[in-house]
């Protein structure tokens, strides 16, 4: 057992006898002779005291020595001892987030029943909602991103240190052979494009790296784009020294939230090689100076980097807030089963503020007037390999408008399956300032909900249930207002 763990639960415990006994630390002062800033040490988890000190406690508190040093906690206190303990909270680095531990024990130790009811809430709500490590690992994440605007200068820094010592160029497009070249003579990889391909069970794995032999599986399904962000991530891995890391695309499972976590890092490293800060800009001013919003142009600067179009988007979460000051700005992720006929949202970045959409909804429709499911429709009804639209699209309910940009290709390793990406952004008087299409004619404005359920719009041509779930709600309302009308007349 850990020391400090040790220490608290010892803290812990005394302070909650000390309480049931109706003490005071004065009052435990006097009684065990102790000095009162010495039992707050220990009940602060700071000091373990000796066994003489025990035993004079035990006497004084009539409870059994062994009971008092037990590690054993009652069930007001079991919950925070499972945290403290769990290795779910071991493994996340709380200075990512710039909590010391010593601050979680002061937390704790000041009212541990309150903490203790607060655990219990969390735990009941991630039972419900089946909240998993992986879920919660990535959530952590996600939060990381957000509290650093998705912007990470020191990475940023390492790969323009890269580009330099490998001569690698960053003003033109990657080409994946320049990158496998760097691998194979640098760090002595191998590649493989057909171990993958001859089991089936596999499904979608993009590839698979093998430490002993250095050697990248890769599946013959994948796209140049794909495989360039392969070879840069691996590249990434290598670099920047990172020996904690996943070893399929996608994971398959992971042992540390470290894992998660340089996964994010090594991910971050590949898109800023292949689409390169200083380039990106220079493309993005040029768009956001004209006076009308050209699709063409705007596809045209997507091809000139050899990227697909998730990481061109989760790019642009990196670019616009640093270079631009757009942090008000979501980042989302549908995918699309035509048979079934499924919409599910299953990445998700926000910053600034919880932006709709959000995936908080359970069961329900999303909102079929949102350009992210327009492309998804579009392209499975043509034979196009990219579908890409821009939308204004404006929440009646929230009174907030988006500008929304939203690419759909297929799923190369799905029968039948379709993914959609899109960038989402607040239009603000700041974000006018900067675009001057923001107000082009041409592109499209649409009334949008979030899901059905929900939604206020009156004969929506594409609702797929009635709005239950506001009617409920409007159904509350009035009853509110009803019974505060009763209050007013019959209180006099």
């Amino acid at each position: 057992m850990e020391q400090d763990y040790i220490k608290l639960i010892f803290g812990l415990k005394l302070k909650q006898i000390r309480t049931d006994k109706n003490l005071s630390l004065f009052g435990l002062s006097k009684l065990s002779g102790l000095s009162k800033s010495y039992l707050n040490e220990i009940e602060k988890g700071k000091k373990y005291p000796k066994p003489d000190k025990i035993i004079i406690l035990s006497e004084k508190l009539e409870v059994p020595y062994d009971e008092m040093v037990s590690l054993k906690l009652d069930k007001n206190l079991a919950p925070v001892g499972e945290l403290l303990r769990s290795k779910m909270f071991k493994e996340i680095p709380l200075g990512l987030f710039g909590i010391q531990e010593s601050d979680l024990i002061d937390i704790v130790s000041s009212a541990p029943v309150k903490v203790n009811a607060f655990i219990n809430t969390i735990i009941q709500i991630a039972k419900h909602y089946n909240v998993s490590r992986e879920s919660f690992f990535l959530a952590s994440v996600r939060s990381y991103q957000e509290a650093n605007n998705n912007y990470f200068g020191d990475i940023e820094k390492q790969v323009k240190l890269f580009a330099k010592e490998y001569q690698v160029s960053l003003q033109n497009s990657l080409d994946s052979g320049d990158l496998a070249e760097i691998l194979a003579e640098e760090y002595g990889y191998s590649f493989d494009d057909n171990a993958l391909n001859e089991l089936s069970v596999l499904g979608n794995l993009r590839s698979m790296f093998i430490p002993k032999s250095k050697t990248l599986l890769l599946a013959k399904g994948i796209g140049e784009a794909q495989r360039n962000f392969i070879y840069a991530k691996e590249i990434a891995y290598n670099y920047m020294g990172i020996e904690k890391r996943l070893y399929t695309f996608p994971w398959v499972k992971f042992d540390s939230f470290d894992e998660v976590l340089n996964n994010f890092y090594a991910s971050y490293f590949a898109g800023a090689l292949i689409l390169p800060q200083d380039s990106l800009i220079d493309d993005l001013k040029t768009i956001f100076q004209s006076a009308t919003f050209s699709h063409e142009t705007f596809l045209e600067i997507f091809d000139s980097y050899n990227a697909s179009p998730e990481s061109l988007y989760r790019r642009l979460t990196n670019i616009l807030p640093y270079a631009f000051g757009m942090k008000d700005l979501f980042f989302l992720r549908f995918s699309h089963d035509k048979v079934s006929g499924r919409y599910e949202l299953n990445k998700e970045l926000h910053l600034s503020r919880q932006h709709a959409p959000r995936a908080n909804e359970i069961n329900e429709h999303y909102c079929r007037r949102w350009v992210s499911l327009k492309v998804l429709h579009e392209i499975t009804i043509n034979k196009n390999d990219h579908v890409f639209d821009v939308q204004l699209s404006y929440y009646p309910d929230e009174d907030k408008t988006y500008l929304v940009f939203s690419s759909a290709t297929k799923d190369p390793f799905k029968k039948e399956q379709f993914r959609s990406i899109s960038l989402g952004l607040l239009v603000n008087n700041p974000l006018k300032n900067k675009l001057k299409f923001i107000d082009d004619s041409n592109i499209p404005k649409r009334h949008v909900g979030v899901t059905c359920e929900r939604c206020s719009i009156v004969d929506c041509e594409v609702r797929q249930v009635p709005a239950k779930i506001l009617k409920r709600q409007l159904q509350n309302e009035k009853i509110e207002r009803i019974v505060d009308e009763l209050n007013t007349t019959f209180g006099k």
